[in-house]
């Protein structure tokens, strides 16, 4: 199968380190799992899965820190005698009670290039998918709208039919980021997925994500 080329861009962005707990802190670049989001965003099905190969960084990485307000208790679901009209304590929440101020480290002005193809997980058959796919990016539509990392900062993309003929080449910049998270492992357990990771390094702009090539551990 073909590898698709998405550029998506936005004005912030925030692939958040796990290891830093309570305070969202951005990696350097987008992750493959987030990626893989957008690409899902135009086109998800059940017998399809994405895979992505490689990611181009087209703007400087720039940073951000921003403290925010957020609500640290969920909403409670209603119980049976409560949906039988039974009244008890009230179901909302007291914002003014439950607010906590958190700051986050995210990135700026963000533009990168991401490369995928998608595999068959049955017998159906692929062209189908692929016309969808390619209609559905050329035109702009999508599933729901796509994000960079977290769901507030939504994110735009185009469809590139010819990535070599692209006037904005990846930045000249070459650097080892680590150990970074690359994907859920869903196929192990559904409802309670292990992390993989894998050692990303830039390359002249462009950092190499395909698993075939590259080593994914958990």
């Amino acid at each position: 199968m073909k590898d698709w080329c998405l550029e998506v861009w936005g004005d912030y962005a925030c692939f958040t380190r796990p290891e830093m707990k309570v305070e969202r802190v951005s990696y350097d670049v987008i992750t493959p799992s987030a990626a893989r989001a957008i690409f899902e965003s135009i086109l998800w099905k059940p017998a399809i899965k994405w895979n992505i190969t490689k990611i181009e960084i087209l703007n400087p990485i720039k940073w951000i820190s921003v403290r925010r307000n957020e609500v640290g208790k969920v909403i409670p679901t209603p119980t049976a005698k409560q949906m039988e009209g039974v009244l008890k304590s009230p179901m909302g929440i007291f914002i003014e009670d439950s607010r906590q101020q958190r700051a986050g480290l995210f990135l700026k002005n963000v533009r990168y290039r991401i490369y995928g193809y998608f595999d068959m997980k049955s017998d159906e058959e692929a062209g189908k998918y692929a016309a969808m796919f390619q209609r559905r990016a050329s035109q702009g539509q999508c599933y729901h709208r796509p994000y960079l990392g977290c769901r507030e900062f939504a994110c735009d993309f185009r469809l590139v039919d010819g990535p070599e003929n692209e006037t904005v080449q990846p930045l000249d910049i070459t650097q080892d980021l680590g150990y970074m998270l690359y994907d859920m492992d869903f196929e192990m357990n559904p409802n309670n997925p292990p992390a993989l990771f894998y050692k990303a390094q830039i390359k002249n702009g462009v950092i190499d994500t395909d698993a075939r090539r590259v080593e994914v551990r958990g």
